[in-house]
């Protein structure tokens, strides 16, 4: 298979190799000519001709960044490295190499043409990435196992499949089997699937093809359902009250109370318990509901935002470019009359002139940078009012959403208490019912003991509360601050890249009227 190397000796890519074969490729015509005169710079390059040149290692290609084709067949390589900067290549041809893996794809997204024939691969893998595939060549290869072949079923544009030569390629049905399972597939080892193929395919396949469809449907039901869950977690999350739509934060402040469970079987606790926990969750439900419509609302102020930024920006630049396309007009005119000037005196007053033009015209871009600077500062200081006093307001809700709370627990803790006293006299009086669990008479034993239980435990409660509380406040008020000065910065930056235009053409117009002198 590899007899084309001869007993050539293998070579190392390096820039030299790849600087030889860039300048070989461009002596083609003429325009590569002018660009090989020019010199060439490797991310300008779209197609790359590395075949037959012994080749034993993938190196030295991270400037190629605008790369759509490289063909490296006939060479040595062993492995499939190197081309992580490709992100713009489509066509990848590795035929007649002596690769054993399908490995280091990930990242060419845009891939649509792969070509490995001839090379040692028994496992077709390790390609996820590469959707947008049409064509994919692996012909005389090790590839053994039809259902293998089946990990190609996820690429939806692949309509070209070449396994000619591979031991699957010799199995009986061969052709009916990757007909019926690749519908879509137009060619199959360099020929045109007919219909009747296909046709006959599906029909001896269908029942396999139908259970492999209903296994599809879960998969996919089962992935939508994930990714439903993550994006309404995401939404949740980013409006500052995820796991507050239940009995989340409830549960969580009984996590930590060590006695939590064996006061649970003292009579009356459980409908304590149960009564404070539907009230707690009442409260919950309500953040949680207040959360996301005040989410909701910050997000049009946003996008309202965004929106007049983007108008007022467009509006800007229609001016500039109409103060820009008649100065241009003008000044060519001008330019080219005082080319053909001969008198010294004359260029001088005209070039003055000149000079006074491009001087208004800074001032006029200036002038209106200004006030679209104005404008803009306008829009933002609109922003930041309208989100302060959202972010206000509804701090101020789960502010009093969480007094609740608190209160809540200063009820169920006095309520408890009370049991607790009850309970410890009658232990005191061995007057306990006959059903009282064993842990609940030795807690009752002696009273240090249960008030301490009760104290640590309204403690831990309160805390939990606290703490989530701080979490959604210190959350929200983080979020504005930093979508402010991200604004407020992404506006400066603008500013300032728009200066430096201005200065940067005035410079280059007033460059050019000096060389008339």
């Amino acid at each position: 298979m590899n007899g084309q190397y001869g007993k050539s000796e293998a070579i190392l890519m390096d820039k030299e190799i790849l600087q030889r074969a860039v300048e070989e490729q461009a002596g083609e015509n003429l325009a590569g000519c002018i660009a090989k005169a020019e010199g060439i710079h490797f991310n300008q390059v779209y197609n790359l001709r590395l075949g037959y040149r012994n080749i034993l290692e993938i190196d030295c290609l991270w400037e190629f960044t605008s790369l759509a084709r490289l063909h490296l067949n006939n060479n040595r390589i062993e492995k499939i490295v190197g081309l992580e900067g490709l992100i713009n290549l489509t066509w990848l041809d590795l035929s007649f190499n002596r690769i054993n893996k399908i490995e280091g794809l990930q990242s060419l997204l845009k891939l649509e043409v792969l070509n490995l024939n001839n090379n040692k691969i028994s496992v077709i893998e390790n390609m996820d990435t590469l959707q947008k595939l049409t064509h994919f060549c692996i012909a005389n290869n090790h590839i053994g196992q039809l259902d293998n072949v089946l990990y190609l079923r996820t690429f939806k544009n692949l309509f070209t499949l070449n396994l000619f030569g591979n031991p699957v390629s010799k199995e009986d049905n061969y052709k009916f089997f990757i007909a019926a399972h690749f519908p879509d597939l137009i060619c199959l080892d360099y020929r045109v699937l007919k219909e009747k193929t296909k046709n006959e395919a599906a029909l001896k396949y269908q029942y396999v093809l139908e259970e492999m469809r209903r296994e599809q449907l879960q998969i996919q039901q089962a992935d939508n359902a994930e990714q439903s869950q993550k994006a309404e977690l995401q939404l949740q999350t980013d409006a500052f009250v995820e796991s507050l739509n239940g009995s989340y934060l409830f549960k969580s402040m009984f996590e930590d109370d060590p006695e939590a469970e064996t006061l649970q079987c003292v009579p009356g606790v459980d409908h304590l318990l149960q009564t404070f926990e539907h009230h707690m969750v009442d409260l919950c439900t309500q953040l949680f509901e207040v959360g996301l419509a005040e989410h909701k609302q910050r997000e049009a102020e946003v996008n309202a935002f965004l929106s007049a930024h983007a108008e007022a920006v467009a509006v800007h630049q229609k001016k500039a470019s109409q103060i820009l396309a008649n100065f241009e007009h003008q000044h060519t005119e001008k330019m080219e009359e005082m080319q053909q000037l001969s008198d010294p005196d004359v260029l001088k007053v005209k070039m003055n002139h000149c000079n006074d033009e491009i001087n208004k015209l800074c001032k006029s871009f200036m002038s209106l940078e200004f006030q679209l600077v104005r404008q803009l500062e306008d829009i933002i200081k609109k922003l930041d009012i309208n989100i302060s006093e959202m972010v206000g307001n509804f701090s101020e809700t789960v502010q009093g959403i969480f007094a609740q709370c608190r209160d809540l627990e200063d009820n169920y803790n006095q309520d408890i208490k009370k049991i607790a006293v009850a309970t410890l006299e009658q232990v005191a009086k061995d007057n306990l019912e006959n059903n009282m669990s064993a842990n609940v008479r030795m807690l009752f034993t002696d009273k240090d003991t249960v008030m301490d239980a009760l104290a640590t435990g309204h403690d831990n409660h309160l805390v939990k509360i606290n703490d989530r509380e701080t979490l959604l406040l210190t959350r929200v008020n983080a979020w504005k601050v930093t979508l402010m000065k991200g604004i407020q910065d992404k506006e400066l930056k603008r500013n300032r890249m728009r200066l430096s235009d201005i200065y940067r053409y005035m410079d280059h117009l007033r460059e050019h009227l000096e060389e008339l002198q």
